[in-house]
């Protein structure tokens, strides 16, 4: 499919609550002016009430060691090691307690998965912004995927271990590690993402035969590798991410289920992209 074929999409106007927790009003957080001049965003109170993880972190020499300094943090904050499961049932049968790792994981499965809305719902709850797609394309006249989405956002398999606050302290931990190691002085990394079709992001703007105003979904898949990207799909989106739009990348711990993609987790909203056959 080459990009000159591309049709504009009406974007559904749904874009997201009127309030959230980092304290910029959603339309301008979710808008492209904000993604060409960022600037610094943190999710209430969790900066304050971990003091104690950023003057561990301000001691790390690299990356590698400040991301173990996190892991030993929300292991110990949330029980989420391997020793630390939660009591049996009346069978016996014990689980493991809720974890950003294997939320992780189910994204890396399927971004539609139960672990994918969780995700989702974590973005709309504390940056505002809506999804556009969790299995279905999400509009106004779609009820019953809005229904599917809210029941698996919600899910209490995936909440008995605060896991909003455990992805508030991987937001926040990943905001610190892109500027003190990872892109200390670029303002924007440049990732790509394959697609096959555009029902997940719906085209809002065509500016040229290439480029176009993309609204993403909530939380979306990027890498920092082209040639990666080409294998999810024929047509390329290129674009110029703010680090502030950043939850998750490659390197930011040293074991994790994303490794072999060198994938990146984006939060959406619209975005100028380029779209590359």
């Amino acid at each position: 499919m080459a990009s000159e074929e591309i049709d504009t999409v009406p974007a559904d106007d749904l874009i997201g609550h009127s309030t959230n927790l980092v304290g910029l009003p959603t339309r301008i957080l979710a808008d492209v002016a904000f993604n060409a001049r960022p600037r610094p965003i943190h999710i209430s109170g969790v900066l304050e009430m971990n003091g104690g993880l950023f003057e561990m972190l301000d001691l790390a020499s690299d990356l590698g060691e400040a991301g173990e300094a996190f892991t030993n943090y929300m292991m110990a904050m949330f029980g989420i090691d391997l020793e630390q499961r939660e009591p049996g049932d009346r069978t016996g049968r014990r689980r493991f307690r809720s974890s950003y790792l294997r939320l992780i994981k189910g994204w890396g499965y399927d971004s539609n998965s139960p672990e994918g809305a969780v995700l989702k719902g974590w973005v709309e709850s504390r940056f505002g912004i809506f999804p556009t797609f969790h299995k279905a394309r999400l509009v106004r006249q779609a009820p019953n995927a809005w229904a599917t989405y809210v029941a698996e956002k919600m899910s209490s398999r995936f909440h008995n271990n605060s896991i909003l606050a455990q992805l508030d302290l991987l937001y926040e931990f990943c905001q610190w590690a892109l500027r003190r190691f990872a892109f200390p002085q670029e303002s924007h990394v440049t990732l790509y993402r394959g697609v096959n079709d555009f029902d997940e992001h719906p085209i809002k703007a065509k500016l040229d035969r290439r480029n176009v105003v993309m609204r993403l979904n909530s939380i979306s898949s990027f890498t920092a590798e082209r040639q990666i990207a080409d294998c999810f799909g024929d047509v390329i989106l290129m674009a110029r991410v703010p680090r502030e739009k950043i939850l998750f990348f490659n390197t930011i711990l040293a074991s994790h289920p994303l490794k072999g993609e060198g994938e990146f987790l984006v939060i959406g909203g619209d975005y100028e992209l380029c779209v590359m056959p």
